[in-house]
């Protein structure tokens, strides 16, 4: 009886929430609702996935969600690590990791904060590569989610039409739009706001900025007001490009928005979240490696709902679901 009242209470309040407004459009997702209460992937062992696994990438692959996840040592290197799940909730990882740094761009720092997204029969995997000096946004391509050939970086650091600093974090459009792929990426401003640009390209491989200025900036006052980074790669409805993002105030605190762009122009932002749909609760989500972080990276739909995987305080990897309409 408690289930059937849990269940009929969580689906009222997604209705509610679906038919909500603001400023005159019709907010993209219902009700988000934690998947499990405790940490779904955590640190073990005393080697490479010992300090810290979050911010995971996910997609769905012959009726199992493959993740890879970010892993951290205790000297502070990261690497991603894969697993699967057949439910979405029970992972089985494997022994070692998939990509480990090796290049000039990666070393000493790792491999950071990976988002998925296939073309064909080709996944291709933006992730930060961070040298302790320089992070910067960079792609690899595989076949099997396992393999990977990196292509190098993307979008080198402090350089583009407005940033002055690194660049990190690209979701890429899953489709092609005006005859062009797209990407929304991270970048700072002169005035040290780290806000999102997007990019194009006619070949997956070689990007340039679309925009003179960001096409998402922080907002004083908001949740947003000191980081708008972009989440997993977007959602094509007919609504828009719906894209999850993930916003930092200025006590860096993050929280879960949502932004919308124009279906035929991803530089055109029509929407966005005024109060964040997802925020930190619990105490693996307030106290880690970075404490107050919800920071979600993954997404896949199962059925008529989306889940989306996050990372808990810079150490612990999460799920949530939400309905999209």
């Amino acid at each position: 009886m408690l289930r059937t009242f849990f269940v009929r209470s969580w689906l009222l309040a997604s209705l509610l929430a679906v038919v909500a407004a603001q400023d005159g459009r019709i907010v993209p997702f219902g009700a988000w609702r934690r998947l499990s209460e405790a940490p779904i992937i955590a640190p073990r062992g005393g080697e490479w996935e010992s300090a810290g696994t979050f911010n995971p990438a996910v997609i769905a692959l012959g009726g199992k969600i493959v993740m890879l996840y970010r892993a951290q040592d205790k000297l502070g290197t990261s690497r991603l690590g894969y697993a699967e799940s057949s439910d979405g909730i029970h992972f089985a990882r494997h022994s070692g990791p998939v990509l480990s740094p090796e290049t000039d761009y990666e070393r000493d720092g790792g491999i950071e904060d990976p988002r998925l997204v296939r073309f064909g029969d080709t996944f291709y995997l933006t992730y930060t590569g961070y040298n302790k000096t320089d992070a910067q946004l960079c792609l690899a391509t595989s076949k099997d989610l396992i393999h990977w050939e990196r292509k190098g970086i993307l979008l080198p650091a402090y350089k583009g039409n407005w940033n002055v600093r690194w660049t990190k974090s690209g979701a890429i459009v899953p489709e092609k739009i005006d005859g062009k792929y797209w990407m929304y990426f991270l970048g700072t401003t002169a005035d040290n706001k780290d806000q999102m640009g997007v990019a194009s390209s006619n070949d997956l491989l070689h990007w340039s900025d679309a925009t003179p200025a960001p096409v998402l900036p922080v907002r004083p006052g908001r949740f947003d007001s000191r980081v708008a980074e972009p989440g997993p790669a977007p959602i094509i409805t007919k609504r828009g490009i719906v894209l999850v993002y993930n916003g930092a105030d200025d006590k860096l605190i993050y929280r879960t928005g949502i932004a919308i762009f124009d279906r035929t122009d991803p530089r055109k932002l029509i929407w966005r979240s005024d109060e964040p749909v997802f925020a930190p609760e619990k105490q693996w989500e307030k106290t880690g490696q970075v404490p107050n972080v919800v920071f979600v990276e993954g997404a896949v739909k199962r059925g008529g709902r989306y889940i989306f995987y996050y990372g808990g305080a810079d150490k612990y990897v999460g799920a949530v679901e939400a309905i999209l309409p």
